[in-house]
C-alpha cells in the first residue's frame, strides 16, 4: 500500500480531488490518500500561520512522520498537482540510505507573486519540500514540538537531516518555471493553478480540465 499524504487548502478544494483522480487513473497499484488538514490535526499541530503561509499546509506537511507513527514510507503532495505516470514509479525510487528523498530544484522564480497575490518567497532549496518521499524512521527529528517551534528555513532547507536524496525533476515539474515537457511525470502548478481565473490557460491546462470533466460527469 502506497501512504500518500497530501495538502489541503480550503481554497483550493478543488486541487485535492482532481490531483488524487489522476494518481488513482494511472496507478497500478493500490494508493491510500490522508489529507493533511488543520482541523484534523489540531491535537498534534497548533503553529500559527503568519504572511509567509502561502497554504495552509505550509509547514504542517513535516507532520507525516508523526502521523506514521515513525514507521515506513510516505509521500507528500503539494495538492496543486497533477500525475501523468504511474505512482509505483516514483515509489520505487525509494533508497534506505536517505531520511527524505525530493526533486532538487536549483532556480529563481520569475514571479514575484503568485497565486492569490500570495508573495513569492525566494529561499535555496525552493519547492524541494512539495513533494517528498518520507522514510518516517530515519524522521524522528520532526517531533511535533519540533514541527511546531522551528523556523520555516529549518525545516523546509532540511535542516533536520543530512540524508537527502534526490529524485528526477520530472516528478515535480513547475509550471512556468520550467519549458513544457512532454515527458514530465508530474505537473506542478506551483505559480498558479488552472482552476484560478488568471492561470486557466497555463501549461497542462487542458490535462487537469480532462481529468475534471470527466471526474465530475455521472455516467448513466
Amino acid at each position: 500500500m502506497l501512504n500518500v499524504f497530501i495538502g489541503y487548502d480550503s481554497k483550493e478544494k478543488i486541487a485535492y480531488h482532481i490531483l488524487t483522480e489522476s494518481i488513482l487513473r494511472h496507478s497500478s497499484v493500490p494508493v491510500s490518500f490522508t489529507p493533511v488538514y488543520l482541523p484534523n490535526i489540531k491535537d498534534s499541530f497548533n503553529r500559527p500561520r503568519n504572511s509567509l503561509s502561502s497554504t495552509e499546509f505550509s509547514f504542517s506537511r513535516f507532520i507525516v512522520p508523526y502521523l506514521m507513527n515513525y514507521d515506513g514510507w510516505a509521500l507528500f503532495l503539494d495538492c496543486d498537482m497533477l500525475f501523468k505516470a504511474d505512482i509505483k514509479e516514483l515509489w520505487d525510487l525509494r533508497n534506505d540510505d536517505y531520511a527524505v528523498m525530493v526533486c532538487q530544484h536549483d532556480y529563481i522564480p520569475k514571479q514575484s507573486s503568485k497565486f492569490l497575490n500570495q508573495i513569492q518567497t525566494v529561499y535555496e532549496k525552493k519547492n524541494w519540500s512539495s513533494l517528498m518521499l518520507m522514510n518516517t524512521a530515519k524522521c524522528k527529528q520532526l517531533t511535533k514540538e519540533y514541527i511546531n517551534e522551528a523556523s520555516g528555513l529549518e525545516l523546509h532547507q532540511f535542516k533536520w537531516t543530512d540524508k537527502v536524496g534526490g529524485i528526477p525533476l520530472e516528478w515535480n515539474w513547475l509550471v512556468g518555471e520550467y519549458p513544457y515537457n512532454q515527458d514530465a511525470n508530474n505537473i506542478h502548478f506551483t505559480d498558479g493553478g488552472c482552476y484560478f481565473e488568471k492561470y486557466q490557460d497555463c501549461d497542462y491546462s487542458s490535462d487537469w480540465f480532462n481529468i475534471y470533466t470527466n471526474t465530475v460527469k455521472i455516467e448513466l
